[in-house]
């Protein structure tokens, strides 16, 4: 490519049904477990830990939605939620939607996609996933004599939006092959006819359709990362044509809300970086009809906006934190509903009911359990509906302690760190630390709560997340300064936010972890390249490693409508950037930290063969005899495990590779 030649060594791995490879897979597995051997004993009691603190009969805040409270719960001993709601008020019987801990008997795999009730409360679609990789199934239950329909739809991205006639659905079917949702289907209950409405011919846009909250419309959105077109219908009318919002520009980038006659937008039009909210009446939609309803702002990014009859509730970010600015339908008057600590999340929850003055929201920090609490827009008053209670009778969030943390960047910019600890274990420039990166797509990693957190935290670990370019911690142009050819950026944050919390004696810099998944994964490919020092060791969950040979390769999913997030390698100045980075392109003869990857056989976002493929080449190239290991989940795809709880068993791998990695050099 571009008179440049790579070999690569291991792309037999790629031949996915070859028994050869199978057979490799199963032999890192098997080499894993032999290589762990003595720490299985650890790794049993951290499952058996975390899953301690988590309370099995649980069940969710119910929430009200057309006449039904809505809710799962899970039973003591199940892996499996519950769907059910209950009609009018919660003291009424319950119904029970689905028990997918029976719907998953005789599947490795099992996951449900979504669940969508018609209009007038009587027929349920659902829709499955039993092979990981994202293919919902979806099904038709009726309510009221409990019989599912013999006709299902496949290759589905897993919801469905109800017409208001209560028998036309719209579904998004997946291509089998690349994975990217291409095409909107209207079908009628019943008729078995597939009809297609809309396909997107561009291959770098993906899609979606969903219902607006009024219910009035349905919405086909088609995307890739820096444009956006819209189209919708009248719901009573689910015959007729679709039409088109705005056209697509490339550049523009815009959402959209409906409330009363009136469109509201989400857009970066006219050069708003950090995006404001327009407004237009319900017919006339094209961009010259937008009007300002919330100004740009250079420092605070505009990222949701949550509509009700008398309320707007905006979800907003300044200098990192995530604040909801109410505003009064009826006067403008607007207030702000700020959080106490420095390093927390925040977020809307479900908020179904247009006419509601309770705005719902979750909330927790890093030393905070998990909280859906209720916000009277009109009183002003909160009230906590539930706070997750972490079982084992030895939690006390006062032991533990938070800070946020302003690191410095080679180029003079600063980096946010949000760290936590134990503070009865935590002595200045001792502790080993766990660092998390991710910096991609502009996805910020919130300083959340987690009980399984809490098994590193209780044997001296410091954990903490670097919001490195890449994430929109800092707003929009932290992002831009992450992707394309500012992608460097990322891997630089990360190293100099590593070495600053061991430099600035917060943690022992003789025991700096690193940890990241799927993009993240490749962020830790390429730390470990640039600066493998810095690090001991490594876990890399699912990691985009191979990047210019999948991103040549417009076969496998996801690569045609990510050239604008790292850059088309067709284009030889982008070819040769991303080489430059390239996790396995850039393996050399030096010396590696630990390293520990996991990925899944099925996995529909990277492939099972970059991981594979990776450690193959670090072992044939690395300079020194550091653990370098790998879990293939034979039976999974991109998210792990489906059951509640096996998850953690690969958790509780990753915590005892870093817990045997401190032993060895006798930190406790």
């Amino acid at each position: 490519m571009h008179e440049h030649e790579r070999i690569d060594e291991f792309y037999w791995l790629n031949e996915r049904d070859n028994p050869e490879v199978i057979d490799y897979l199963e032999e890192e597995n098997n080499y894993r477990d032999s290589y762990m051997k003595d720490y299985k004993n650890l790794e049993n009691e951290l499952f058996e830990e975390i899953k301690s603190r988590i309370k099995e009969d649980d069940s969710s805040v119910p929430y009200l939605e057309n006449g039904y409270y809505y809710y799962t719960r899970y039973e003591k001993g199940k892996q499996y939620p519950i769907y059910c709601r209950k009609k009018d008020n919660l003291e009424n019987a319950e119904e029970i939607l689905i028990d997918a801990n029976k719907m998953s008997e005789g599947h490795e795999y099992f996951r449900i996609g979504g669940i969508d009730i018609s209009p007038d409360n009587k027929i349920m679609a659902y829709s499955v996933d039993t092979v990981s990789r994202r293919l919902y199934t979806v099904h038709f239950k009726n309510l009221e004599t409990g019989i599912t329909s013999d006709q299902s739809i496949s290759n589905t991205s897993g919801g469905v939006s109800w017409a208001n006639d209560n028998k036309t659905v719209f579904y998004n079917q997946k291509n089998v092959n690349t994975l990217r949702t291409e095409k909107v289907i209207r079908y009628v209950l019943g008729s078995g006819n597939n009809e297609e409405v809309f396909f997107e011919s561009d291959d770098e846009f993906n899609l979606y359709s969903y219902k607006t909250k009024s219910g009035k419309y349905i919405i086909i959105s088609t995307s890739k990362t820096i444009s956006d077109e819209i189209r919708f219908i009248n719901a009573d009318r689910p015959n007729h044509e679709f039409k088109i919002f705005q056209k697509r520009i490339d550049g523009l980038e815009y959402s959209v809300d409906h409330l009363d006659d009136k469109w509201y937008i989400r857009t970066n039009i006219n050069n708003s970086q950090n995006f404001k909210l327009m407004v237009c009446d319900e017919n006339k939609t094209s961009l010259e009809n937008w009007k300002d309803f919330i100004k740009h702002r250079e420092n605070v990014l505009l990222e949701n906006v949550e509509v009700f009859n008398e309320f707007f509730v905006v979800t907003e970010r300044e200098n990192g934190q995530r604040r909801f600015n109410v505003i009064s339908k009826k006067d403008g008057k607007s207030h702000y509903l700020d959080f106490e600590e420095e390093a927390f999340s925040a977020y809307s929850s479900v908020n179904a009911e247009m006419n509601s003055v309770k705005f719902r929201y979750g909330y927790s920090s890093m030393t905070t359990p998990n909280s859906t609490i209720e916000y009277d827009l009109v009183s002003r008053k909160k009230t906590i509906l539930k706070e997750s209670e972490v079982l084992g009778g030895d939690f006390d969030k006062k032991n533990y302690e938070s800070k946020l943390i302003w690191a410095d960047a080679r180029d003079g910019k600063k980096v946010a760190i949000s760290m936590v600890y134990r503070k009865d274990m935590y002595e200045p420039g001792k502790n080993p630390l766990l660092l998390y990166g991710y910096g991609s797509y502009g996805s910020t990693n919130s300083a959340g709560f987690s009980s399984v957190r809490l098994s590193l935290l209780d044997r001296g670990f410091v954990y903490a997340i670097a919001h490195i370019r890449g994430s929109q911690y800092l707003g929009r142009q932290w992002y831009e300064d992450g992707k394309m050819f500012n992608k460097k950026n990322t891997f630089w944050d990360f190293i100099d936010s590593a070495k600053y919390l061991g430099e600035n004696n917060y943690v022992d810099e003789e025991q700096v972890f690193a940890m990241g998944g799927s993009a993240g994964g490749l962020l830790m490919g390429a730390v470990v390249n640039m600066k493998p020092e810095v690090f001991k060791g490594i876990i890399a969950g699912v990691p985009f490693v191979d990047v210019v040979t999948t991103m040549l390769d417009e076969t496998i999913p996801l690569t045609t409508f990510e050239f604008d997030e790292w850059g088309d390698p067709k284009d030889k100045d982008s070819y040769f950037y991303m080489l430059s980075y390239s996790p396995y392109d850039q393996v050399e003869e030096k010396d590696y930290p630990a390293i520990f990857i996991t990925t899944g056989y099925h996995d529909s976002q990277v492939q099972y063969f970059e991981p594979a493929k990776w450690i193959a080449r670090l072992r044939d190239r690395r300079t020194n005899k550091e653990p370098l290991l790998m879990y293939c989940n034979m039976d999974a795809g991109h998210g792990g495990a489906s059951g509640r709880f096996e998850a953690f068993k690969e958790t509780a791998m990753e915590y005892a590779f870093l817990i045997s990695l401190t032993e060895s050099s006798n930190i406790f």
